[in-house]
């Protein structure tokens, strides 16, 4: 009970000091951009915002993670592994964010940050799905399974950096996601962690909300995507759980469809995988029509809708001692509809994909209501 008690208070405790040293440290870091001269400008292939911007903020983010860091975990060799990885990410995206790096160079970066972790004990090493059970994987396959899961959110995250508040605001929602899914699993250290980084990040959204007065930079996209995939391996995949393996999927959801989406298109058109354009959730919703205030807040929503679907697929008892239970059953099912409903109408709004028969019908219930409107004011 008192190792319960301590636990909950460490996460606390580190949600609450990430949190004030973000906030306390970010207008600083700020100042020290613009002298520098690490300014985010205006750019119309990829950028939205219509003034120079500093983005440095990695370096509050990353001192407002090693802070209570140092203070609350308990460094065992996996998670001192995840800090040295997480310096490693942030050097690299730092060195990006002040005079550029060509993509190569940028990925053998996130390969070696992602290589410290993996050689300090972060791996996948076994799988479980339903109806199939636990599985051990040999070691070479965990190890590359790992590096690739590793490389490919903090590619993500990255990518999903392109508007005031956005990444820092779905990276918040998953890691307080992750913190309460750790919490349950008696996954202490990983529960720390992901409050750390949910407390980071509602910091710097206070400067960071549209409209932002400091971008985070490739700094700390890398160092929020390098550390949100190392604590939901060492956190959540390392469990024996059926459902353990879905939680950072669901999660995660955002950026994994956003950069699904996108990889797609540039595949299917012949273009580079790394170049930039505006073809992300976000771009989309403002051809749409949507402000950028507006745009987030959907996307939030929508993360947050996904992370409620990982949470009742963790704490509703629709199957106890192998058995189904009818209204628990009732209650995840009505969960699950209402996140495949989100992400359709997602789907639909932003035109992701050519729903041609939907859109018909929707353009001739549109008519429709049109002609009744005009026969009932005639």
């Amino acid at each position: 009970m008192l190792d319960t008690l301590r636990s909950n208070l460490d996460v606390v405790w580190g949600f609450v000091v990430a949190l004030g040293v973000v906030l306390v440290l970010t207008p600083a870091v700020g100042r020290v951009a613009r002298t520098l001269g690490v300014v985010d400008e205006p750019d119309e292939t990829r950028r939205i915002h219509l003034r120079a911007v500093p983005r440095l903020g990695g370096l509050a983010l990353f001192l407002g993670l090693f802070v209570p860091a140092l203070a609350f975990l308990d460094l065992d060799r996996p998670y001192r592994g995840i800090l040295l990885g997480a310096a490693v990410a942030t050097t690299i995206g730092m060195v990006d964010d002040f005079r550029g790096l060509t993509w190569w160079i940028k990925l053998g970066g996130q390969i070696a940050a992602a290589a410290v972790a993996v050689q300090a004990g972060v791996r996948i090493d076994h799988f479980t799905f339903p109806l199939v059970g636990a599985h051990d994987l040999p070691f070479w396959i965990g190890v590359l399974l790992t590096l690739v899961w590793i490389v490919a959110i903090m590619n993500m995250v990255n990518f999903l950096d392109g508007m005031d508040g956005l990444a820092a605001g779905i990276c918040g929602i998953a890691g307080l996601t992750f913190a309460v899914i750790a919490l349950s699993l008696d996954k202490p250290a990983a529960a720390v962690l992901s409050a750390i980084i949910a407390g980071g990040c509602l910091g710097f959204l206070r400067h960071n909300f549209y409209p932002a007065r400091i971008f985070m930079g490739d700094s700390g996209a890398m160092l929020l995507g390098f550390t949100l995939a190392t604590v939901a391996v060492e956190g959540l995949l390392k469990t024996a759980a059926t459902v353990a393996l879905f939680f950072p999927l669901f999660a995660l959801a955002v950026p994994l469809l956003d950069t699904s989406f996108v990889v797609a298109r540039r595949l299917k058109y012949g273009e580079p995988v790394f170049a930039p354009d505006q073809a992300h959730l976000h771009f989309r919703f403002l051809r749409r029509g949507f402000s950028q205030r507006r745009a987030a807040l959907y996307l939030y929503a929508w993360c947050a809708i996904l992370a409620g679907a990982a949470l009742a697929t963790r704490f509703v008892p629709f199957r106890e001692g192998g058995q189904w239970h009818l209204w628990p059953t009732v209650l995840a099912a009505a969960i699950g509809v209402i996140a495949v409903a989100a992400s359709i109408y997602m789907v639909y709004l932003l035109e992701i994909l050519k729903l041609r028969r939907v859109r018909a019908w929707a353009e001739r219930r549109r008519e429709a209501k049109d002609e009744r409107e005009l026969r009932s004011a005639s």
